[in-house]
């Protein structure tokens, strides 16, 4: 399984913070902790499927544990790219009131 590729993907899907790891340097190593969080996820959903399922196909376990684990990893790059999007505001206010400030009587 593709890991590493599968994280790109999904941090493609995140522009704003695709973007902001690619300037600052931080993609690769970012794609490649992601990449071991979501084999160690799937690793850990197979192993919590197989026990509740015994009698299920090993392949169905595997792919059902790698939804589960693409969920939970596809919200927390939303959550990051929340908080981009939130700093890249917040950045772009305090540039706006330092470009117009507002007067002081």
């Amino acid at each position: 399984m593709q890991y590493k590729t599968i994280v790109l993907e999904l941090l493609k899907q995140q522009t704003e913070l695709h973007e902001q790891l690619r300037i600052t340097r931080r993609l690769r190593p970012t794609l490649e902790t992601y990449a071991k969080e979501l084999k160690a996820s799937h690793e850990a959903w197979k192993e919590t499927l197989t026990q509740a399922k015994p009698a299920s196909d090993p392949s169905q376990i595997s792919s059902e544990a790698m939804e589960l684990a693409l969920t939970d990893l596809e919200e927390r790059l939303h959550s990051a790219s929340q908080q981009v999007e939130n700093e890249t505001l917040s950045l772009d206010q305090a540039m706006a009131s330092v470009r117009n400030p507002t007067s002081r009587d």
